[in-house]
């Protein structure tokens, strides 16, 4: 059996494993054992345990459970509120604040805690009723809150960062920091949208403030920043000891993690239960991941046996193509099947099959990946299956389905537009990783 039959029949069967609500993981290992099975025999059982052990005790995988801790402790001890209520002093009388306020929210929070979904649910149950409430256009206000979650998994600490590095051999440290510029550039992108909006309809925001920002003395200014401290430390803990050159990644993670636990405790919302719960929660959640994460090996192994990966490779130069349509090609498959396959699903799957293919389009693998990361991400606020668009729909009872797909699209747009930013301007992704 030819190479690309094999591959689009293994394709074929994977794609509908994942449409029969089969977990990701399981639908991997599932393939992973047939195609052994298939391709190479009963005998092949024995490289698929290497296979499973090698990946199981990759050391930069151990970032993975850390960040996950992070986050959870983060969410689980409260602290958040700490640090809703200090950026909402900080934001000050601007019209629109309350937009301003949830991406400076979103832009912290993605610095905290890489889980988008996370953010989407909690800014959707504790900021959008009180924007809705006080005549912020609810669409509008929906779109913010989806655009800045999407900035969660871009700005460092990311999990899925970790992933793709790992799969594509790439080093996590310089894809870490080269997520810093492309979120920050999307937020103020974001703003500069939002103040558009704004100025040209003069509904999408109430035009007197003052309600919304009373009695804020310099006194309560400078406690608010006090009390963002502990935050501040986290952040540096994670980017800055990586940027610095002081620290691996993982031992970043490991320092962030013990800044969680600080902050926390200095807001006194530091208990054995949590710290417990917490652990439990991203235990679960890490063993998730590693699972998918040895299947994906295991798959990228089965690409390389079948003479899959040496196939593509040699189809691609014999046809020839610009390398600048075959960037589109290689940005355009993941866009549109985020829409309906899950972020991990669709990175094990074409993230082997695109990294062998990086070095003859003499394309810079920082930059590469880090362009497919906002690529992937805009899946997660794509209507019609977007992950974050169902955790702000189940955050709130204050809009319908259809209702927050229409408010994705202006931020899907915004996210294809710093793509094609990135792509003539590749300097914002790879200034600061050549720092280190």
């Amino acid at each position: 059996m030819e190479w690309s039959t094999q591959l689009g029949l293994g394709f074929a069967i994977l794609l509908a494993l994942f449409l029969s609500g089969l977990p990701v993981f399981a639908s991997f290992f599932l393939i992973n054992a047939i195609g052994t099975l298939v391709v190479i025999g009963p005998a092949g059982f024995g490289m698929f345990a290497n296979s499973v052990f090698d990946t199981a005790t990759t050391k930069p995988l151990l970032t993975i459970p850390f960040f996950i801790l992070l986050g959870e402790i983060l969410f689980r001890s409260g602290t958040m509120e700490v640090l809703f209520d200090s950026v909402d002093k900080l934001v000050g009388r601007v019209r629109g604040r309350q937009y301003i306020l949830v991406i400076s929210l979103s832009v912290i929070l993605g610095a905290l805690s890489g889980a988008g979904m996370a953010v989407a649910a909690m800014l959707g149950r504790s900021v959008l009723p009180g924007m809705v409430k006080r005549g912020y256009n609810k669409t509008l206000s929906a779109g913010v809150i989806l655009g800045g979650c999407g900035l969660a998994p871009i700005i460092p600490p990311s999990i899925l960062v970790i992933i793709i590095g790992t799969l594509s051999d790439t080093s996590i440290a310089k894809l870490l920091i080269a997520g810093i510029l492309p979120g920050l550039m999307l937020a103020g992108l974001f703003i500069v949208y939002v103040q558009y909006r704004i100025r040209t309809h003069a509904t999408d925001a109430p035009a007197d403030v003052s309600g919304e920002h009373q009695n804020v003395t310099p006194k309560d200014l400078a406690m608010a920043i006090v009390r963002m401290l502990p935050f501040t430390v986290i952040i540096f803990s994670v980017m800055g000891l990586i940027l610095l050159g002081i620290a691996t990644p993982t031992e970043a993670a490991a320092t962030g993690v013990a800044g969680a636990m600080v902050a926390a405790a200095v807001n006194r919302r530091l208990t054995v239960r949590m710290l417990a719960d917490a652990s439990l929660g991203a235990a679960k959640i890490s063993a998730m991941i590693l699972v998918i994460m040895v299947s994906s090996k295991m798959f990228t192994q089965l690409l390389s046996f079948t003479g899959a990966t040496s196939g593509i490779i040699n189809a691609v130069s014999s046809a020839g193509l610009d390398p600048s349509l075959m960037f589109l090609l290689m940005m355009l498959v993941p866009f549109v099947l985020c829409m309906f396959i899950d972020q991990i699903a669709l990175m094990l799957v074409v993230i082997p099959i695109f990294a062998p293919l990086l070095g003859s389009l003499g394309f810079d693998p920082v930059w590469f990946w880090t362009i497919f990361l906002l690529n992937i991400t805009v899946g997660g606020i794509s209507p019609p299956f977007g992950y974050a668009l169902f955790a702000l729909r189940g955050a709130t009872d204050l809009m319908t389905t259809g209702e927050v797909f229409k408010a994705a699209w202006p931020f899907v747009g915004i996210f294809l537009a710093a793509i094609v930013i990135l792509y003539f301007v590749p300097q914002i992704a790879t200034l600061l990783p050549a720092l280190l």
